[in-house]
């Protein structure tokens, strides 16, 4: 893979928000409120578009629902009305002039039928084009335990390696079946790891027979973060899924085609320093308007 500056980021927040229905009928998971850390409350979305933002990416593809579009445009690209804006703070007028700015970096992609994750992801491969990119679950926010935000810890490591990197984190084998799961061979341990295996939701069984990493403890597992760093050949293997209408529970899924680019081009795993917030379910959203502003 030849190494190419990473100037652009895909952020999917086309799905349905089921697991957050009937809030979800009239908000969309995306633009649920979270408070920061300078206690201001924003919409989910933003603080994953300010993390991207952190790590110099210079361009976010956000790809939604057409009848959606509407309502991401009014967040991100248009001004308050003059009346609304005279009544904000000083501090809110500055930031509502932030936002018009950040705004100039957003394009919208559309998917047109929701058929999964990994079509979701396609649906980018125009406008991301022959380039590597961050991706970014549109449903998870992070905090740095360093100096260095989590994206751009992930685009350091693949300045090291020049290969697809994916985001790691320690997770116990009791949530297992709600995340994509990995193994592989420690490069720097507890830290850098060559990826041998991706798979997706598994049993604790199947994990402890075949995605435990030498040196964890026996029942904890490296699961993804939430932030990956892609090969565009990622769109190929996409493609050919799509093409060929090769379906997982009746969609098209990212990490078959995940492990495909691994077996062509290699995949570190890096286990970021710092916590992922996870807003997509009703107990995990509200621990993290608890947890986020004070981590």
């Amino acid at each position: 893979m030849q190494k190419n500056q990473v100037r652009k980021a895909v952020i999917p927040v086309a799905g349905f928000g089921t697991r957050l229905f009937p809030a979800t009928k009239v908000v969309k998971k995306e633009l649920f409120p979270i408070i920061d850390r300078d206690g201001r409350a924003k919409p989910v979305i933003l603080a994953i578009i300010e993390e991207a933002i952190s790590a110099g990416i210079a361009e976010v593809g956000i790809v939604v629902q057409p009848d959606d579009r509407e309502i991401f445009e009014d967040l991100l690209k248009n001004p308050p009305k003059k009346e609304l804006f005279k009544k904000l703070s000083p501090q809110n007028q500055e930031y509502s002039r932030y936002l018009e700015d950040l705004g100039s970096k957003i394009t919208f992609l559309l998917q047109e039928e929701q058929l999964g994750y990994g079509h979701a992801v396609f649906c980018a491969k125009d406008w991301v084009q022959d380039e590597p990119f961050l991706l970014m679950l549109g449903d998870h926010v992070y905090a740095s335990d360093i100096q260095k935000s989590c994206a751009s810890q992930l685009l350091d490591v693949y300045e090291q390696v020049n290969q697809s990197v994916v985001s790691l984190t320690t997770t116990p084998a009791e949530i297992l079946h709600t995340a994509g799961c990995v193994t592989g061979v420690w490069q720097e341990l507890n830290s850098i790891l060559e990826v041998t295996q991706l798979y997706e939701k598994p049993t604790i069984e199947y994990a402890q027979q075949h995605l435990h990493v030498e040196g964890m403890a026996e029942n904890e597992f490296l699961c993804i973060f939430g932030l990956y760093l892609l090969s565009p050949k990622i769109f190929d293997f996409l493609a050919e899924h799509i093409n060929q209408n090769l379906r997982e529970r009746g969609e098209f899924q990212l990490t078959s085609s995940l492990d495909r680019l691994r077996q062509e081009e290699g995949i570190t795993g890096y286990v970021v320093k710092g916590k992922c917030f996870d807003t997509g379910l009703p107990d995990t959203y509200r621990q993290t308007m608890i947890d986020f502003r004070n981590f």
